[in-house]
């Protein structure tokens, strides 16, 4: 035992030295039943976030204060985003509906797609959104009206993740088939280099000429100049589920599941850790930073929602 104690001693010690994440300010643990959206509203004074359930739930920021609660889908929540002014809320669910609500959970507008909702990304900016389907379809909406714009047959499978480029009104989907497709307006898409592995999630650089993609373990980063693939690795064990940059576009926020729930900020330009926090009790699904920097939330298949507060205490420094 003389031998052993002092073992475990030394190996207490070097458990404690190491850097801890940051705990979120605020956890909703049951928050849906399993989480899959989350969305701030332009002002970053509040948070959407939605389940696996079908509902939709509206937090006050920074308290994190529950406001309203309603049942928007039939089954899951693959996507939330605040409209006119943060009054309205759009939701894509994967029952197939496409739906405009006001905070309180009166529907104005609803939209039936041919196909379940897989994803969704919007550009206020352009009045334009888009979603991807679970038949490979892709579909461009004006966001004011809900009206549909265009749509194709993009993917041999379902599409996994969508992305718009504001500065260039520039279009980006992925899918099961591991096609990357990036194109512009009505134009016929050009197929970008394949990544290993599908990409999951996908973002423009705020300067919109990369693309970015998360996958098992590695960012994949597209230069939009000749369509090249740059694979990065990360401080990831598993897929790298949904990305965010920041405010001032300096870093990646990130989370991952099936082997891993890590929630980190990443360098887009070398896939290092800057800044850690707080890791799920399951598998991660959502992540969000709030327009001006404010706020980051998570959400995961643990049916909780994350809330931390940036400005306050940042995350822990990786280094």
């Amino acid at each position: 035992m003389q031998r052993v104690f002092p073992l475990f001693v030394l190996m207490l010690t070097a458990c404690t030295v190491q850097p801890l994440a940051v705990a979120p300010d605020v956890i909703h643990t049951r928050a849906h039943n399993g989480g899959s959206s989350v969305g701030f509203s332009e002002s970053g004074d509040l948070l959407a976030s939605g389940g696996w359930e079908g509902s939709v739930q509206i937090w006050h920021l920074p308290d994190g204060e529950p406001l309203y609660r309603w049942q928007a889908h039939q089954d899951s929540v693959n996507g939330v985003l605040f409209t006119d002014n943060d009054r309205h809320v759009v939701t894509a669910g994967y029952d197939g509906w496409l739906d405009e609500w006001a905070l309180g959970g009166t529907a104005l507008r609803r939209v039936k797609t041919p196909a379940p909702i897989t994803c969704m990304a919007a550009s206020p900016r352009d009045d334009r959104l888009i979603t991807g389907h679970d038949d490979g379809s892709v579909r461009i909406w004006r966001m004011r009206d809900l009206s549909l714009l265009d749509e194709r047959m993009q993917h041999r499978g379902g599409v996994k993740a969508v992305a718009i480029e504001p500065n260039a009104a520039r279009y980006a989907s992925s899918g099961t088939d591991g096609a990357v497709f990036v194109w512009t307006g009505n134009g016929s898409p050009a197929q970008l280099e394949s990544p290993p592995t599908d990409a999951w999630t996908l973002a423009f650089s705020p300067d919109g000429r990369q693309l970015y993609g998360g996958g098992w373990f590695r960012l994949f980063r597209w230069n939009l100049g000749d369509n090249s693939l740059v694979t990065l690795p990360t401080g990831h064990h598993g897929i790298i589920k949904s990305i965010k940059f920041t405010a001032d576009g300096s870093e990646l926020a990130t989370i991952s599941r099936q082997t891993d729930s890590a929630v980190l900020f990443l360098n887009p330009l070398t896939g290092a850790v800057t800044r850690r926090f707080q890791s799920h009790e399951l598998c991660g699904a959502a992540i969000s930073v709030s327009p001006r920097g404010q706020y980051l939330a998570t959400t995961s298949d643990d049916a909780s929602v994350r809330i931390w507060v940036l400005n306050r205490q940042g995350g822990e420094d990786a280094n």
